[in-house]
């Protein structure tokens, strides 16, 4: 009973929070509005990724690690082709040349990466296969741990979708969200089964899977209306979404990918999803 009121609790918060953010003045801006359409989409993917767990489908960790491989060659693409190029045209077409239009983005990629550092040593939180990191906290669920883990891997994507429609490239922007989406439902499926793996119910596991996916409409939001507000920072917020996105797949994608011995499984899951998230970018775009 206690569970169930708890999971009441944390889904009356959100419809609140989600009725709050629909009536706040910027959500009549359509770049917003076609952010979180976008956020939605990535959301809704994620949702439907744990549908194969909630028929008691099993997938091989070799199938579960292509799969992951698969996401971050989605997340390198769109940090190449929707995030970095854009940003830097967005810089020249503000009048910065070539030199400060590279400082001008690689500054942003740092800025992005470190921020997600900080947040990744500040917050505790814990991964599937590297278990704990941050700071220990001995009375926090290990459920909520793993949900932190999966927030501040989906953080990232939500905010480049966000800053993408922010942007004038409105085709670009939802290339992005389409690749975003279509990596995130393997990613919802390998979520619920690592759930399951460590021994969480089928309906707990589908719900946190779920749930995980919530933080990318509020993040395309708060990005979008970020950069409609400052038209300035578009660069800047581009590239910090590319730098943040790059660290998640250099810190905790990759590595959980390679991490059980299926290397080649995942390097050819990250080419397919890489060349997938290119033809979808320069085809729409």
């Amino acid at each position: 009973m206690r569970r169930w009121l708890g999971w009441a609790v944390v889904l009356g918060g959100l419809a609140a929070a989600l009725d709050l953010l629909l009536q706040a003045p910027f959500m009549g801006d359509p770049r917003v509005h076609g952010a979180l359409l976008g956020g939605s989409m990535a959301a809704l993917a994620t949702a439907l990724g744990t549908v194969p767990v909630l028929l008691s489908q099993q997938f091989s960790q070799r199938a579960n690690d292509s799969m992951l491989g698969f996401g971050a060659g989605v997340m390198l693409a769109a940090c190449s082709f929707s995030l970095i190029i854009p940003a830097l045209a967005a810089a020249r077409g503000q009048g910065a040349g070539p030199w400060q239009a590279g400082g001008m983005v690689g500054a942003g990629l740092l800025l992005g990466a470190a921020g997600l550092m900080l947040m990744d040593r500040l917050v505790p939180h814990e991964h599937f296969v590297k278990g704990l990191e941050g700071p220990r906290r001995d009375t926090t669920r290990r459920a909520w741990l793993f949900v932190t883990a999966i927030a501040l891997h989906n953080l990232p994507e939500g905010l480049a979708i966000g800053v993408g429609f922010g942007g004038s490239d409105h085709i670009g922007a939802q290339a992005l969200a389409t690749g975003i989406a279509i990596q995130d439902v393997p990613e919802g499926m390998v979520i619920a089964l690592a759930l399951r793996g460590v021994g969480y119910s089928k309906l707990v596991s589908v719900g946190l899977g779920i749930a995980s996916g919530l933080v990318e409409p509020v993040g395309a939001v708060f990005g979008a209306a970020l950069v409609s507000l400052a038209t300035g920072l578009l660069p800047w917020g581009l590239a910090a979404a590319a730098g943040a996105m790059l660290f998640v797949i250099s810190h905790e994608i990759i590595p959980e990918s390679h991490r059980q011995g299926h290397e080649k499984a995942a390097t050819t899951g990250l080419m397919i999803g890489f060349v997938l998230m290119m033809l979808l970018d320069t085809a729409l775009g």
